[in-house]
């Protein structure tokens, strides 16, 4: 459900070439964020998409004002956000609904709550208030801001 709240999407690894385009790590599977004429917002202001194509598993992204190397370099490590359309399945979890959320295990035990997540490259990582990491492919539901339920192996927990 949208509610006029931005999701952060990506970030603006570094520029390349002489003409202004920038490396865009793209982390919303949504990739009609980078369609050209999609506006981003950031914490230097708006940018709106003219022009982006693949390259490896990032994107080579061109955006309005934006004309010249000197003006991209400016850009690099940027954090790229946008508006939460709320299209999305039930078994998405929204990384943000999880911040405070308290966590219970599979035996209805209350385990703390979720001050953080951590990426891993295997599976991002809740972490409690008590300093234990749990892997986010655990999570059997989400209540947003209210409960994570998780199916754990055993030694997860101390």
């Amino acid at each position: 459900m949208p509610d006029g709240r931005l999701l952060e999407v990506g970030r603006i690894v570094r520029a390349h070439g002489l003409r202004g385009q920038l490396v865009v790590d793209l982390w919303s599977p949504r990739r009609e964020r980078l369609a050209a004429g999609s506006r981003l917002s950031t914490p230097q202001g708006s940018l709106v998409v003219r022009d982006a194509h693949p390259h490896g598993t990032l994107f080579l992204v061109s955006f309005e004002g934006i004309e010249r190397r000197e003006d991209a370099e400016s850009w690099r490590g940027v954090v790229l956000s946008a508006p939460e359309t709320g299209s999305h399945d039930e078994a998405t979890i929204w990384i943000d609904d999880l911040f405070g959320a308290a966590v219970y295990d599979q035996d209805g035990r209350h385990r703390g709550a979720v001050v953080s997540v951590e990426a891993n490259p295997a599976s991002d990582l809740l972490v409690l208030d008590d300093g234990t990491l749990v892997p986010l492919h655990f999570v059997t539901r989400v209540a947003a801001h209210e409960r994570v339920d998780v199916d754990v192996p055993e030694g997860i927990f101390p």
